[in-house]
């Protein structure tokens, strides 16, 4: 992989990491073990996220996630614990696939990593507020769902073409701009 194609999947998967991190740390990692992510030699020493450990435990975590989204109130206490820990989660990955020796490339990722993943961290979890609040519990898990799709979906595209995929990255963030503004104006509209 290039550097520019390094630096769009380390902005796709942080995106992602704001929606479902634990799905996103299990499939990159898995994804590297396979040798489906090719890393330059210099970024071998990356591959932490392929240890078996890092696998297991993403793996169980997404799996949990997976049912505690589909539940309301669940999901608004996940997402609520989850506002510190997926825009770290998504700068670690950043950081993660960037190259190690330049200190540029690491704030940098760092940096934009953990700003992308709270930024869809926030539109999700503001999406989720309006959703939440409906009396009938189906909405809630078509949401959850198409989440899962749209993850699964935007993470393999990241896979294959790392580039393509952070311009879909771009568009989702206007998107949860928007969202996050949506919520605010519904949540004002409740209140008063």
């Amino acid at each position: 992989m290039s550097g520019v194609e390094l630096l769009a999947l380390a902005a796709s998967t942080s995106l992602l990491a704001g929606w479902r991190l634990y799905l996103v740390t299990f499939v990159t990692g898995l994804a590297m073990r396979l040798g489906w992510i090719d890393l330059p030699d210099k970024l071998v020493a990356l591959d932490v996220l392929a240890n078996p450990w890092v696998l297991v435990l993403s793996g169980a975590a997404a799996l949990f996630e997976f049912f505690a989204d589909k539940i309301a109130f669940i999901d608004s206490l996940w997402d609520g614990i989850h506002t510190a820990i997926r825009p770290l989660g998504g700068a670690l990955l950043a950081l993660a696939i960037v190259d190690p020796g330049d200190p540029v490339w690491q704030v940098s990722a760092f940096l934009l990593g953990g700003g992308a993943a709270f930024l869809s961290h926030a539109g999700k979890a503001a999406t989720r507020v309006m959703v939440n609040t409906s009396p009938e519990p189906v909405s809630n898990m078509i949401v959850s769902t198409g989440e899962d799709v749209a993850t699964a979906g935007l993470l393999a595209l990241a896979i294959a073409n790392p580039v393509a995929a952070a311009l879909i990255a771009l568009i989702l963030v206007l998107a949860s701009l928007w969202l996050i503004l949506s919520a605010r104006r519904f949540v004002r509209r409740l209140v008063s």
